[in-house]
């Protein structure tokens, strides 16, 4: 299956006033149906990199390119950002609305989107009536109820328990492979993001820099037991050693 090219970062660098550089120089491609994770120290510029492919900011110097179209880019923060007032398939229903699509069509879309990361039944409850873990999986489904092109995650699971961020990251592998979009995905966990991605990519502290990309062997929607193979070991040991060297270089 061919991939098609969906965005990149080509020499791109931040600067901030009163910090200086705080990113780049950093070149980074994202191809249809790749789940690519950054991983790195805090403030080595992540969630910088996240914003800056999905138009929220503009490199100081290099390019930035982005085949998704308006409304093509969905970004799912650590926090839920559900509106409190509505109901989850109101909230989920939003982006469609937003787009004139009928408020019947854009509803029942919202339902099955909603059934799709396990939350049926849920409908009507508003963001203060769910969990963390049914407010991400909310989030969630917004995001996705546009069939993004570009899916941007920053560290989604941050503040849920392991049992919850174990099963919300099946549920987004196997969205991820029925809705094959480009996808970030921002996180701390070296584990998680060697079980989430196919390309793992080790950034350096400030001003944050590749330090270097891990490939992950095996299907994307993930077997049982796939975190006790020891390819996955072996996996998470040379993401840590890379994160280790670029931590070190810096230093």
């Amino acid at each position: 299956m061919s991939r098609r090219l969906i965005a990149s970062l080509s020499a791109v660098e931040v600067d901030y006033a009163g910090r200086g550089r705080v990113l780049g120089p950093v070149d980074l491609s994202l191809a249809s149906g790749e789940i690519v994770a950054l991983v790195g120290p805090s403030g080595c510029g992540k969630s910088t990199a996240l914003r800056l492919l999905a138009g929220l900011e503009t490199p100081t110097r290099g390019e930035v390119t982005r085949a998704a179209g308006r409304g093509e880019t969905s970004v799912v923060f650590q926090a839920p950002t559900l509106a409190p007032w509505m109901s989850a398939a109101a909230n989920v229903a939003l982006p469609l609305e937003l787009a004139d699509l009928p408020a019947r069509e854009a509803r029942a879309q919202a339902v099955e989107a909603l059934a799709k990361v396990g939350l049926k039944g849920a409908e009507a409850a508003r963001p203060a009536q769910l969990s963390g873990g049914m407010a991400m999986r909310a989030s969630l489904a917004r995001a996705l109820i546009t069939r993004p092109r570009l899916l941007l995650l920053d560290e989604p699971f941050a503040a849920l328990d392991e049992i919850t961020r174990r099963a919300l990251a099946d549920d987004v592998l196997a969205l991820v492979n029925e809705l094959a979009p480009a996808v970030i995905f921002v996180t701390h966990n070296v584990e998680e993001a060697v079980y989430m991605a196919g390309r793992v990519v080790v950034m350096c502290p400030a001003p944050g820099r590749i330090a270097g990309e891990v490939t992950v062997e095996g299907p994307l929607v993930r077997p049982p037991g796939f975190r006790t193979t020891e390819g996955f070991r072996a996996t998470v040991e040379a993401v840590s050693s890379l994160l280790a060297q670029g931590v070190g270089a810096a230093a």
